[in-house]
């Protein structure tokens, strides 16, 4: 069932006390509705340019360095599931980089995440979250080693050993949100296609910043959401307690609203609320696994703003 341990707690969107948030996205969940199948896609060309956060250029060139050797993980490990994800990963050290994020790795078997390459196993990466086939944007390669944007967790990476537990697919979108200008802007093969206004956090409950990922959809939970389906991001609420009890341990989410009264404004717990037309627009182009970036605003708007 997708998603079924999550029942009344997966994407943060406001709903009136009247409405109940701790029955958000209750119903969906109990429908047991499958994946969407992603569609077939080209191999991307070269990504854009990278921003003054980019990672320097000499980060993925190849060295003559040895492969470090990756401990063994014990099988006592925790599994990184829909939970807030386990500590002791490291920082992302580009959270704003705003370069396309081209390649994303899906596990075939469980793989141990490392804190470092050579580093100390800290948890499994499963092929599947709560029956969602998981696939993580690839951030960087470094002597062998892979570190790609860690589920259930903000700015924060997980670094894979060397091995045939998994598969590598090419990634052609990117999601880009602006929380100042109140703007997402989807870019394919580096170049910006559209640009909607939404909606983002609440004082308290803002929108978190930094490199994320799509990890799957949903129906919708109530009829508010404008019968659209939902996105669950891969980040979560920069302070967890500030949130509803209703939707503690849920997932930022990407969705639609009944209306667009409030489009421009920050009214929700943290998620991104757009049109229906445009979300019904990026459930049929953007694929799990697509990168999402949330700035204050970017250098340059998009020429599609």
């Amino acid at each position: 069932m997708l998603f079924a341990r999550l029942t009344s707690r997966w994407v943060l969107g406001w709903l009136a006390a009247s409405l109940g948030v701790p029955l958000l996205l209750a119903a969906a969940l109990l429908a047991g509705q499958a994946l969407t199948p992603d569609p077939v896609r080209p191999a991307p060309p070269p990504a854009a340019a990278p921003t003054e956060d980019a990672a320097p250029p000499g980060d993925a060139a190849p060295t003559d360095e040895p492969v470090p050797a990756a401990a063994p993980a014990p099988a006592t490990l925790p599994v990184v599931d829909y939970d807030p994800a386990p500590t002791g990963f490291p920082a992302d050290p580009h959270p704003l980089d705003a370069t396309p994020l081209t390649e994303g790795l899906r596990p075939s078997r469980k793989i141990a995440a490392y804190s470092a390459p050579g580093g100390r196993p800290l948890a499994f990466l499963a092929p599947t979250i709560n029956g969602v086939k998981l696939t993580v944007p690839i951030v960087e390669h470094r002597t062998g080693w892979t570190a790609v944007l860690l589920p259930s967790a903000n700015r924060r990476l997980a670094w894979l050993p060397p091995g045939d537990d998994r598969n590598v697919v090419p990634l052609r979108d990117q999601i880009v949100v602006e929380r100042r200008q109140h703007r997402l802007t989807w870019h394919r093969d580096g170049r910006a296609m559209k640009s909607w206004p939404v909606s983002l956090g609440m004082p308290g409950q803002s929108t978190p910043l930094g490199r994320t990922f799509v990890l799957g959809r949903t129906p919708p939970p109530e009829a508010v959401y404008g019968g659209v389906d939902v996105y669950a991001l891969g980040a979560v609420p920069d302070d967890p307690d500030a949130v509803p009890a209703g939707l503690r341990g849920a997932h930022i989410g990407v969705h639609s609203w009944h209306n667009d009264d409030t489009l421009g404004e920050n009214v929700t717990n943290g998620c991104i609320r757009l049109t229906r037309s445009a979300q019904r627009q990026l459930l049929a182009e953007v694929p799990p696994g697509t990168g999402v970036l949330v700035v204050d605003a970017l250098p340059t708007p998009p020429p599609t703003a």
